[in-house]
């Protein structure tokens, strides 16, 4: 759309570089002034997990409600993405999403919350990032991909692959979330700075869509349409920073760029900066042990805590509904287990 309104001289995909960097770098924001994370909604300390919990909710009611008004607009057009398939690969889905639950718990952050954390000065997350984006890459074009491709060939055909196929599913399940946006918010009380952070973070999804699938959307050099992620964004950046003579930075690129530009801009002006190392290699192991299990999940679940929590769960896709459940489950149960080895050790 804007390709031909205006001549902007720059390439569909410098321009979708562009489009990510700027995005990516409100996201760095909000989500560093507000700590959004849905690690701490699932396992976080007691006194945070509500409020923690009312402002990701209020984010995917954002995304939701932004979500159906952009594509009845037509700025929104998701028309044959993998998201919508009714050919379900609900294994993989399923125990990548259990993955990367348990991971995000052993490495303290899904993988939104660590990009902040290392743009800030975070050493362990800094290390994180590189194995998951490794161990990622892995997955998906590496030694690890067989295991990709024998559970995501276990498929199970829907009657239909978005919530939005149903007779009024869209308006519903919209009207659903934000009710338990407005409770949440009214129950736990967090702070408003946060719950505005909130809007904007699930917002931009939104706009991501729209950016990939109509306003910067070339018929004649397509490019994947594509959404605020950080699974398969990351992978690309890895291979992009290695190879970037040979293999051209895109969205996702963009979007991790900006990302790390403005939570540093954000922690920089709040004078928030500070290094953080390893206390010892027990730690470093299980961290390191997170991030392989949040590579491996976030790929198989077809997306992280942002990419199918928000970007995906924002169409009403089945399979990242999926995911987000299966996360939210596979985080609470190694919670429940960690918080049962420490009163083991303690005892």
């Amino acid at each position: 759309m804007l390709l031909e309104l205006f001549d902007w001289g720059l390439e569909a995909r410098t321009l979708q570089v562009i489009f990510g960097l700027a995005l990516g770098a409100v996201f760095g924001i909000a989500a560093q002034l507000s700590r959004f994370c849905l690690r701490r909604a699932v396992a976080g300390a007691p006194d945070e997990r509500g409020s923690a919990g009312a402002v990701w909710v209020v984010a995917l009611a954002s995304a939701i409600v932004g979500f159906l008004l952009a594509s009845s607009w037509g700025y929104v057009d998701l028309v044959g993405h993998r998201y919508l398939d009714r050919d379900m690969p609900y294994l993989a889905i399923a125990l990548g999403g259990i993955a990367f639950g348990a991971g995000m718990v052993l490495t303290r952050g899904c993988v939104s919350r660590l990009s902040i954390l290392g743009a800030t000065g975070n050493m362990r997350a800094v290390t994180v990032l590189i194995v998951f984006a490794v161990v990622a890459h892995a997955t998906l074009k590496g030694i690890l991909a067989p295991l990709r491709t024998a559970l995501g060939s276990v498929t199970a055909t829907l009657p239909f692959g978005s919530l939005r196929d149903l007779p009024l599913g869209a308006p519903v399940a919209s009207a659903l979330v934000v009710v338990a946006a407005v409770y949440l918010i009214q129950r736990f009380r967090p702070a408003w700075r946060d719950v505005a952070a909130g809007v904007v973070i699930g917002l931009i999804p939104v706009v991501g869509w729209a950016t990939t699938s109509v306003l910067l959307f070339d018929e004649f050099d397509p490019l994947a349409v594509q959404s605020v992620a950080f699974t398969l964004p990351w992978s690309d950046t890895l291979f992009w920073t290695i190879a970037s003579t040979s293999i051209p930075a895109g969205f996702g690129t963009g979007l991790i760029g900006g990302v790390l530009l403005g939570s540093f801009l954000s922690a920089t002006l709040r004078g928030e900066l500070k290094l953080v190392g390893f206390e010892g290699p027990q730690q470093f192991l299980r961290y390191s042990a997170g991030a392989g299990l949040m590579g491996v999940g976030g790929v198989l679940a077809g997306g992280c805590t942002v990419g199918a929590g928000l970007s995906g769960s924002a169409s009403l896709s089945v399979a990242a509904l999926l995911a987000l459940t299966s996360i939210v489950v596979g985080g609470a149960l190694a919670a429940r287990l960690d918080l049962r080895r420490r009163h083991v050790v303690m005892a």
